[in-house]
């Protein structure tokens, strides 16, 4: 399919595609007139970039995740694993500091210990 076909299955602008290319992130075929040319793995390919920027992963990082060759892959996945255990601690923090904001009946969110504790942990 052409650059705009996949664009508009993807929802993202052609730019997009073009600049995921010149990344090294998903470089399609190229047809005999030099019109880029994406099979249904182009698009997976693409949709595995999308889903990986939805979450914060950066350009450099997903290209290390999609290509087995490149050099430092492993510490790549290993910190963005790091990361994301981070943020889930941060989260469960933040998800218990508001469940007790909810019941806390001290007059000021300040004088209250828990909710304290809270905002020292940062």
């Amino acid at each position: 399919m052409k650059i705009a076909e996949a664009a508009a299955r993807l929802g993202v602008e052609t730019h997009v595609l073009r600049h995921w290319e010149d990344m090294k992130l998903v470089v399609p075929e190229r047809t005999a007139a030099g019109h880029r040319e994406y099979s249904e793995e182009h698009v997976r390919r693409l949709q595995i970039v999308q889903a990986c920027r939805g979450v914060g992963v950066s350009l450099r990082e997903i290209r290390h995740v999609l290509h087995r060759g490149e050099q430092g892959r492993d510490a790549v996945i290993d910190r963005r694993l790091a990361a994301i255990r981070r943020q889930r601690e941060e989260l469960d923090a933040a998800e218990l500091f508001l469940r007790h904001v909810r019941q806390c009946r001290h007059s000021l969110i300040t004088r209250c210990p828990e909710c304290s504790a809270y905002a020292l942990r940062r």
